[in-house]
């Protein structure tokens, strides 16, 4: 484990356990968790909760708050769930955490829709999903961050996780007996 936590960020699209990962490891961590979604404009709420998806311009505000708020966590350590699907906005959110580390939760989109079908969201409308998956850019080689797999049970993503806060580079997390750093080989 690093001696400082980095910023954290769990990233993805509607039920893919942003909010259950990110406050799961909060609370392993000992420190402060923050839903993304309670930072949305009541604006922007109603516009999801019609079905619309966001666009770009109606994001923008909603992510300067979200990096406004892991500038304001950095130095005792937060966890955000925030969607992030682009590139270009985990970007913007380095721009006040340059640190940033980004969790991915990725899974199957059926996967995800029955998990969204078993509950009930505040204004995320499961006919989103489809428009989440498309703009969706998974966390590039380059990005500080890992990649987890949902089909696994909670206590196993959280030890990837921890895993991971202690290397500089992506890796690709299996729940084989030893995760594997993208760009190697288990022989290695």
């Amino acid at each position: 484990m690093v001696n400082r936590i980095p910023p954290i960020v769990v990233m993805g699209v509607q039920g893919s356990g942003k909010s259950t990962i990110g406050s799961l490891l909060a609370e392993r961590l000992g420190i402060a968790f923050l839903d993304g979604d309670s930072l949305h404009s009541e604006d922007n709420v109603l516009s999801m909760a019609a079905g619309n998806a966001l666009s770009d311009e109606q994001r923008m505000p909603w992510l300067r708050e979200v990096g406004n708020a892991l500038a304001r966590g950095r130095n005792d350590g937060i966890v955000v769930a925030c969607s992030a699907l682009k590139r270009s906005y985990r970007d913007l959110l380095r721009e006040s955490a340059a640190d940033l580390f980004v969790v991915d939760p990725e899974g199957s989109m059926e996967l995800v829709a029955a998990r969204i079908s078993a509950r009930q969201h505040e204004y995320m409308p499961p006919a989103l999903l489809q428009s989440q998956y498309d703009t969706l850019e998974p966390l590039e080689a380059d990005e500080s961050g890992v990649i987890v797999d949902i089909a696994f049970p909670p206590p196993e993503i959280l030890d990837a996780i921890d895993d991971a806060l202690g290397l500089e580079a992506l890796k690709r997390v299996s729940f084989a007996p030893h995760a594997v750093p993208r760009g190697s080989s288990v022989a290695d």
